[in-house]
């Protein structure tokens, strides 16, 4: 670990010195018990996202393939299944099979982002079998990346398999998709554990992320019935987070 990166996570830890804390959040997201902890000042000013609200806007540090919003143009409401595992993780070629594969049993169309050199020793999907290649042929379409904030928005999309960062997390709240949680290191596991246990809007793939656990993640959030509740409780989330942006709303009177 460098050493920039050491001094930044001591700073961003050392809550008690500081005069205020600026939050990424939402009111309604958190209960503030750190700021009962530590007796400082939080102010939690609405999803940063949202500030660059304009589609023609790209926040991404990644180049964004527009073309796979034709192919949603194609799907049925609330079919497919979107895909992203963050602009930071790395995974292995078993992961990237046992995940394509889970995925394609499931039977649901999906849209998934793979990040150039995001598998360990390929340029990008060269190390996918042509088995599940040819498997997933018919139903899928993979990009190298996708402006995220727009496929969320997208009517077709009906849930999001996700590395759960902050980001993306808000991102999916702020559209009503509910997750599929898939995390990797950090905050990541945390984010997922409240989607699942306190916000009731993911399901959670266990240690062993197998063709088998993925496969029936998908099934519960995209067929099932419990699926189905919780597209509604995101639904109701979505719609307090954008309360909470508007004028007199909670992150506005942080902001302000």
């Amino acid at each position: 670990m460098s050493q920039v990166l050491i001094d930044f996570v001591k700073s961003s830890s050392d809550i008690k010195s500081a005069v205020v804390v600026i939050w990424n959040s939402v009111e309604i997201l958190d209960d503030f018990s750190l700021q009962h902890q530590y007796q400082v000042p939080f102010y939690p000013i609405r999803p940063l996202h949202k500030m660059a609200s304009s589609s023609s806007m790209q926040t991404s540090l990644l180049q964004e393939d527009p073309g796979c919003i034709a192919w949603l143009d194609k799907q049925a409401l609330k079919s497919v299944l979107y895909v992203s595992l963050g602009s930071l993780a790395t995974l292995s070629s078993e992961v990237l099979v046992e995940t394509a594969m889970g995925i394609a049993n499931s039977g649901q169309p999906f849209l998934w982002a793979i990040r150039p050199s995001s598998v360990a020793g390929s340029e990008w999907i060269e190390c996918l079998p042509q088995g599940p290649r040819e498997v997933i042929q018919e139903r899928r379409l993979i990009v190298k990346w996708a402006p995220q904030k727009e496929v969320l928005a997208y009517p077709a999309v009906g849930g999001f398999l996700s590395h759960c960062g902050w980001n993306s997390t808000l991102e999916s709240m702020s559209q009503g998709v509910a997750m599929i949680c898939m995390p990797f290191f950090g905050d990541q596991r945390i984010n997922a554990r409240f989607l699942v246990h306190v916000w009731e809007v993911g399901v959670e793939i266990g240690n062993k992320a197998d063709r088998k656990s993925i496969e029936e993640a998908v099934r519960v959030l995209m067929v099932e019935e419990q699926g189905n509740d919780m597209r509604l409780r995101a639904a109701e989330i979505k719609h307090k987070l954008h309360l909470s942006t508007v004028k007199d709303g909670s992150s506005c009177r942080a902001l302000y």
